[in-house]
């Protein structure tokens, strides 16, 4: 039995104008957000390679209070290819402070 690998990496990109991805609720004000990749290891290769299962971004509370620890934000599933579009087209600064986080058979 093959238990699979995953791996989360986590970086901030700033938006200096308000945006809107499909999946979240409406438009979203200017400010720096957390977007989170997972991504699952290919076991087949001979080398690592691994493939994006699913990314989402970090929305702070409807008040505009960040999460800061207490309670829950909303967490939005995003299309990376949507949010690479809009990081292009727009007077955005992506700010690559990564982390990353493994665990086995999540």
């Amino acid at each position: 039995m093959s238990t699979a690998f995953t791996r989360t990496t986590a970086r901030t990109v700033t938006f200096t104008r308000p945006f809107e991805l499909n999946g979240m609720d409406g438009v979203q004000p200017a400010g720096s957000y957390v977007v989170e990749t997972d991504e699952e290891l290919i076991d087949s290769l001979s080398f690592p390679v691994y493939r994006r299962t699913a990314t989402w971004i970090h929305l702070p509370h409807a008040d505009g209070r960040s999460n800061g620890g207490l309670g829950m934000a909303q967490t939005a599933l995003i299309d990376p290819d949507e949010l690479d579009r809009i990081l292009a087209s727009a007077e955005t600064e992506p700010q690559y402070g990564s982390q990353e986080h493994g665990s086995q058979g999540r």
